[in-house]
């Protein structure tokens, strides 16, 4: 078959023979075009195959042959006189007749409900050799052609026609067609118009052992486990950022060939190195046994939020805390606090804890303390458990987060990089499906990848899979990088929980405070148990009760300690001072200026440099 233009072709096209399969011979610039075809951008090169499966009639270019003014028709056209405006003013003005209603396109093998009455005669007038009325008619039966009688007579001869609902003068039809097809390597189906300006082959003979392949992402094999085992040809690399620090992540690029074995339901724990910024994600096939360690809390904010409900945390404290005149005694190091409950004091929720001594014996109960939340101070759990445990044992008999050791590495591994490090946080349990795959050069080398998280594109191939599942040893420990980490805390449960609430400004007697010097920690806990008869004891009335249990608390990354600045009086600042409008210039305040300011408010008097310095600070680091 010659080529012939897309038009041409499509016109011409007997709809009982679909499918057709057609080659792109010319039209296409630099051996390539890209179209807009229906938002969706479609590029046609020369050699492509397409396989047309429906064509559908859009619409009708009516040509004036005399002023060669057009409009167009909808499919639904029945003749009825109706007033619809040209598309086109090419010469001088002419009234068509527009369809009588809107309707959908309708096939070129389609039927009406309600056949119309004929409409369209030939202008036997501008034919040189005109066609006999007798053949004319024995297309219908009647003194007229339907528009789609006259479409098909077009395709047999091309002559001008007449339609008297339309108007006097002889007209040239020119249908448009939606052609649905599909491409090689092409997701979705196609939907291009007739119109398009190209020319085309038909090779449906020839090609009848044409597979046409369609890709897939690999999210997209996960629900289509009856294919696999399966092998399959990478198109497009992971279009989102990198998951693991692993050597096999840089290889899934375009044309690596993939076999894809089975998927993988096991689960994952999030774990972060305490001494550092390395961290990973765990199988439950991992075989390294652990060891608890002692959880370290920074306050009591996290104190409250990892008691458990029904049990009693015991810590010690690692850092020595001011006290808030009598309602708060002090505490020192290596004081023995036992947390039980939070209590509604009032307006303020409070962590009860029991102080112990080593003077106590054990039927003593201990100081009863009434701690607030945004109390600082350094705490260590106390922790007597020599058990080695398993991975899966940890998850179940221990709340999440905990911190443990690694006292065993997995023998699987080649190189355990968890035991290098002297502690680790498991920080969450993670359930996400996984495929285990491999590089077909390497099929005894397995490897696992969430698709939920690395994404690709790739088409199946019908070759052979090895039948032996390769080893996924390497899957046990991946290590994340720190871009993804942040992004997976977004996504955990509690991940958006609001921080802890700023200490208050404490309270201020009067402007000659005079800053006393820090009690040694004996004397502290000294001075500590002759206030025991003083300090309120907590009782379960109306003005205490139980307080809701805090969220766990979320594992943010560390922040950089801000610049020190000197001030006058530990109690007279403010956190955020207010910075001049605009630059002064320096100058010695006198005694005068000093003393009206002292007594108007009472902020110290900072530097320009400091405040240039607090400028910038707040600038980077908003407060």
């Amino acid at each position: 078959m010659e080529p012939l233009s897309f038009q041409e072709y499509i016109c011409s096209l007997d709809p009982t023979t679909l499918p057709r399969i057609l080659r792109i011979c010319s039209g296409v610039y630099f051996q390539g075009s890209v179209y807009e075809i229906s938002g969706n951008e479609c590029c046609l090169s020369t050699g492509d195959l397409l396989k047309i499966t429906a064509v559908t009639l859009q619409k009708v270019v009516c040509e004036n042959v005399h002023t060669g003014q057009t409009t167009e028709l909808l499919p639904t056209f029945k003749g009825e006189q109706e007033h619809p405006a040209p598309t086109h003013h090419n010469r001088a003005p002419w009234h068509p007749i527009g369809p009588s209603s809107l309707g959908g396109p309708l096939h070129l093998s389609g039927s009406h409900p309600c056949p119309p009455t004929g409409l369209f005669q030939p202008a036997l007038d501008l034919v040189p050799y005109p066609t006999p009325q007798g053949s004319f008619l024995g297309v219908s039966g009647k003194k007229g052609l339907t528009l789609h009688q006259a479409l098909e007579w077009r395709g047999r001869q091309t002559q001008p026609l007449r339609c008297p609902t339309i108007g006097p003068h002889a007209l040239l039809l020119s249908p448009v067609y939606e052609v649905q097809a599909t491409m090689n390597l092409r997701r979705d189906e196609v939907k291009i118009p007739s119109t398009l300006e190209v020319d085309v082959e038909d090779v449906t003979e020839e090609s009848q052992d044409v597979h046409f392949s369609r890709p897939l992402l690999l999210s997209e094999v996960l629900g289509m486990e009856e294919v696999l085992p399966t092998q399959a040809e990478i198109l497009e690399g992971p279009h989102s950022a990198t998951v693991f620090e692993s050597a096999w992540v840089p290889r899934l690029r375009k044309g690596q060939r993939l076999q894809i074995h089975s998927c993988s339901h096991t689960w994952r724990v999030l774990a972060s190195a305490r001494s550092g910024t390395r961290r990973f994600l765990l199988s439950s096939a991992y075989q390294g046994r652990f060891r608890r360690r002692p959880r370290q809390f920074a306050g009591v904010q996290e104190l409250a939020a990892s008691l458990q409900p029904g049990q009693q945390l015991h810590v010690v404290v690692m850092q020595d805390c001011e006290g808030r005149e009598d309602d708060v005694p002090p505490l020192s190091v290596g004081d023995r606090l036992e947390a039980r409950q939070l209590l509604l004091a009032g307006a303020s929720t409070r962590l009860l804890c029991l102080r112990h001594s080593e003077e106590e014996g054990e039927e003593e109960e201990g100081e009863e303390l009434l701690l607030p939340l945004d109390l600082g101070g350094s705490f260590v759990e106390e922790v007597c458990d020599s058990k080695k445990y398993r991975l899966t044992e940890l998850v179940e008999l221990l709340p999440l987060p905990c911190d443990v050791r690694v006292v065993a590495t997995d023998p699987a591994l080649e190189r355990d990089v968890l035991g290098s490090f002297p502690a680790l946080r498991l920080e969450a349990r993670i359930t996400q499906p996984f495929l285990v795959s491999s590089f077909c050069e390497e099929p005894d080398k397995g490897f696992e990848i969430p698709p939920q998280w690395l994404d690709l594109s790739l088409v199946l191939t019908e070759e052979p899979v090895c039948s032996q599942a390769p080893s996924t040893h390497c899957s046990h420990v991946e290590e994340l990088t720190e871009a993804f980490y942040y992004k997976l805390l977004a996504q955990l449960p509690g991940g958006s929980a609001p921080p802890p609430p700023r200490p208050p400004k404490p309270k201020v007697a009067g402007r000659d405070v005079q800053v006393q010097p820090r009690p040694a920690p004996e004397q502290d806990r000294a001075r500590s148990r002759g206030k025991r008869s003083q300090v309120p004891r907590p009782t379960t009335s109306s003005q205490t009760r139980l307080a809701q249990p805090l969220p766990p608390p979320l594992v943010l990354p560390q922040k950089v300690k801000s610049l020190t600045t000197h001030r006058s009086t530990p109690n007279e600042y403010s956190p955020r001072p207010r910075l001049p409008a605009a630059p002064r210039s320096r100058k010695v305040p006198s005694d005068t200026d000093m003393e009206r300011s002292s007594d108007e408010r009472d902020y110290e008097v900072i530097e320009e440099d400091i405040q240039k310095t607090i400028k910038k600070m707040q600038t980077v680091f908003p407060f």
